[in-house]
């Protein structure tokens, strides 16, 4: 069993036209590459294991992933856009969101709305 789901996250997002306009800010993997620039994606793989086994051997992977939404106040009209957006994504990948909540970092005024998703691979 072979697959990437970090690369075809990557390619969801970024085939997504409008979703790609509102966030100007980027798609990163774990980090930004640059912290002031928002809106932007984050993306981070909380798990990957084995599902389901036949004969020993991993027929699935359960695949978790968290997404962010990192917005200053400049910014923060197009969180619930962007969340539409990349919750239109996940679905289309085959994923589903679990948990999905709004904060508020107090130590660098930032907006961060967290989603989560999962899907099982075969």
């Amino acid at each position: 069993m072979s697959f990437d789901a970090k690369g075809e996250l990557l390619t969801g997002l970024k085939a997504n036209t409008h979703l790609v306009t509102l966030c100007t800010g980027g798609f990163h993997n774990r980090r930004a590459k640059d912290v002031n620039a928002y809106p932007r994606v984050v993306y981070t793989e909380i798990n990957n294991s084995d599902d389901e086994f036949a004969d020993n051997v991993a027929i699935s992977s359960e695949v978790r992933f968290q997404l962010s939404v990192f917005t200053d106040t400049s910014s923060v009209s197009k969180e619930t856009p962007i969340a539409k957006e990349v919750d239109e994504v996940m679905k289309e990948l085959g994923y589903s969101r679990y948990s999905s909540i709004d904060l508020y970092e107090e130590d660098n005024q930032v907006f961060h709305k967290s989603m989560r998703y999962i899907k099982t691979f075969n």
